[in-house]
């Protein structure tokens, strides 16, 4: 088996599932016996109904562990492919090429390092343990480096994707394509920092994927956050008069977020103020928002921002790099230049 060929098959045998196989989140509730109470008895059925976001976040906790395993698998083949097309061992590899260029701290930096740990033992007791960690941090930052070009080389495609769930989106605000194949739902507070960070990145893979990807926001105005309820209520007020999206990227770009600002923000986006201004200070909005909030406790969000992806569940700050990956795992998979050629050379 040529390298091509190899490292074609690798990544099929690590990214993709196997024919065949159903992962818990994808399996369909049956309706077989899990409990018996007083002679009631209780089905997977009342289990993935009435517990559904005990198991979401259970599921999920099951997947990023998963993700880590698979992550550092991906990255021994990685590593054992670059091995081979230069005809050495793994170990001759990280010798020879990752690790040749690391040098060993000087004594003042080991002392000063040394200094920054505020030991209790004198320093020639750990020098060599310091000399040693030293050491090891740098091996790690040479491998992880060469391990990111490595990657940017490979044809490459994660394909493990996170636990599935539904989400009612009957009276949610869309922005894009209604038969875009991928959908992005986002719940958010707008005084959430996270969320102000990520707002800009949903724009971008917007802009990158065109008509291929939708996005819907759904308001999760936390607790601690006392201006987030009136700011997902304004903007729900602009969306009666046309301007959801411009007033809820005017909030993510302000993030001016007291009621006055809210009206001013009315006042700039031109929007009939009176009505605005009712809208907002009769709370005509809040049982929609209340609506967003309860169905994100229901599937046991631990926090903004939450995301689905066709479904797909995954919670936390993000870079755009996880998102794309999120967006790309629901699009179909276009051959890679390695398939081409392979099947080029076969006909």
């Amino acid at each position: 088996m040529n390298i091509i060929a190899r490292a074609l098959w690798v990544f099929t045998l690590v990214c993709l599932p196997a024919v065949g196989q159903v992962t818990p989140a994808a399996s369909s509730p049956s309706s077989s016996v899990v409990a018996e109470v007083d002679g009631r008895t209780l089905t997977n059925i009342d289990l993935e109904q009435k517990k559904s976001g005990s198991l979401l976040q259970a599921r999920y906790q099951y997947y990023t562990s998963q993700r880590k395993a698979l992550d550092q698998l991906v990255e021994e083949e990685l590593l054992s492919l670059s091995a081979e097309r230069q005809h050495l061992t793994v170990d001759e590899l990280l010798q020879k090429k990752i690790y040749k260029d690391i040098k060993d701290p000087t004594e003042d930096q080991l002392q000063v390092y040394y200094e920054g740990m505020e030991s209790d033992e004198p320093y020639p007791a750990v020098r060599d343990r310091v000399l040693e960690h030293i050491r090891q941090l740098r091996r790690d930052k040479a491998r992880a480096a060469y391990i990111k070009e490595l990657r940017s080389q490979a044809n490459l495609r994660i394909l493990l994707s996170p636990p599935v769930a539904g989400v009612n989106l009957e009276n949610a605000f869309v922005r894009g394509s209604k038969n875009a194949p991928v959908q992005l739902v986002e719940f958010a507070d707008y005084e959430c920092p996270y969320c102000q960070q990520v707002n800009p990145l949903i724009q971008k893979l917007q802009e990158e994927y065109g008509d291929k990807l939708s996005f819907a926001y759904k308001d999760f105005p936390l607790p601690m956050h006392h201006r987030s309820q009136k700011a997902a209520e304004a903007t729900r007020c602009a969306g009666e008069q046309g301007k959801y999206w411009e007033y809820h990227d005017v909030l993510y770009y302000s993030r001016m977020l007291d009621v006055p600002d809210l009206k001013k923000h009315a006042q700039v986006l031109k929007l009939d103020e009176d009505r605005f201004a009712k809208c907002l200070d009769e709370g005509k909005e809040a049982e929609a928002v209340k609506k967003d909030l309860e169905e994100g406790k229901k599937m046991g969000l631990p926090g903004t921002p939450s995301f689905f992806v066709n479904g797909h569940y995954f919670h936390g700050s993000v870079d755009y790099a996880t998102l794309k990956e999120m967006v790309d795992q629901q699009l179909p998979a276009r051959p890679s230049p390695q398939a081409v050629a392979q099947a080029a050379s076969t006909k």
